[in-house]
């Protein structure tokens, strides 16, 4: 086995990857990052342990890890090859064919997981938005204490599948928020899904009210974290898995703008009811609620069942180990 005590088999999405990376910054040991390139086999339902889906499968070679964590039903058959070869496997979100070959499965609530020793249910998923993170985070956007409280994050996602968000419905998150929390100030971002008309409708609904608006694409770093950790609200469309469950990280009150289909709205309807979020639309005021840190859980799941020995492994600010 290799000296390195867990290797995290990076998918080239990025919400995919994080929930992996998320899951490793927070055992308190060194990683080593392993970039998956998908090749056009990849599409396939590979039912047994595959390489066949990576373009170049170079960086998957011994010593082998104690442990490989992964993420997204494509990096799957990959995790079950390295565990043909002796080493722990952990994996989030739905797998497809070979679901009981994992040691731990780490699955939303929303996807109805079955009953099991290495399966690990969750609300949400898992992601790279630790408490740790929250806190630097304050201390790198002090300039956002300066907008009137209370401050709402805006979080804007998008059609999973489609041409961007529709301007109607666009149009209706600023007045939303305004009218379930009058004088707030927004702290508002859109995302790669939102689309540039989307994001045109956004702005022109916060001319004239006190917010801080950046788009996808803006130049200069992006505030996300700063308008989660300075929130005092949080308000989400319900089209992104990672977006929600990074919102529940913090301890502000979380509430859904849209109500989407199928997994989305399995989710969200989740989140209500276990009291971690509630529509926007019937908000009624603030409520209280604690941050929810599921990644933390799995981690200390892993440290638990002996995968790993912690050791002193500082988070470098680039967001990984050094």
């Amino acid at each position: 086995m290799s000296g390195e005590a867990v290797w995290v088999l990076e998918d080239p999405r990025a919400g995919t990857a994080a929930q992996a990376l998320g899951i490793a910054e927070r055992l308190g040991v060194p990683f080593r990052i392993v970039p998956l390139a998908w090749g056009t086999l990849a599409r396939l339902p590979w039912p047994w342990p595959s390489l066949a889906g990576l373009r170049d499968a170079g960086g998957l070679a011994p010593p082998w890890p104690r442990l490989t964590l992964s993420a997204g039903r494509r990096s799957a058959p990959v995790s079950r090859w390295l565990r043909r070869r002796g080493v722990r496997t952990v994996h989030a979100m739905r797998p497809g064919p070979g679901a009981a070959d994992f040691d731990l499965l780490v699955l939303g609530r929303h996807d109805a997981p079955p009953a099991g020793a290495t399966v690990f249910p969750i609300l949400g998923a898992t992601h790279r938005v630790s408490p740790a993170r929250l806190a630097a985070a304050r201390d790198e956007w002090p300039g956002l204490d300066a907008l009137p409280a209370p401050r709402v994050a805006l979080l804007v996602g998008g059609p999973v599948r489609g041409e961007g968000m529709a301007a109607a419905v666009a149009a209706r998150l600023v007045p939303g928020i305004l009218a379930a929390v009058p004088g707030a100030s927004i702290l508002a971002t859109t995302s790669r899904r939102t689309g540039d008309a989307a994001a045109r409708v956004i702005a022109e609904g916060l001319a004239g009210t006190q917010h801080r608006l950046f788009r996808w694409g803006d130049a200069g770093p992006n505030p996300y974290l700063g308008f989660l950790a300075w929130a005092d609200a949080v308000v989400v469309t319900g089209d992104s898995v990672s977006m929600l469950s990074e919102a529940l990280a913090t301890s502000a009150p979380v509430f859904v703008a849209t109500e989407e289909a199928g997994r989305h709205l399995r989710l969200v309807r989740s989140l209500y009811e276990a009291g971690e979020a509630r529509p926007l639309a019937s908000a009624g005021g603030a409520f209280r609620r604690d941050a929810l840190d599921e990644t933390g859980r799995v981690a200390a799941e892993i440290r638990a069942r002996g995968w790993v020995s912690r050791r002193r492994a500082p988070l470098d600010p680039g967001g990984g180990m050094a």
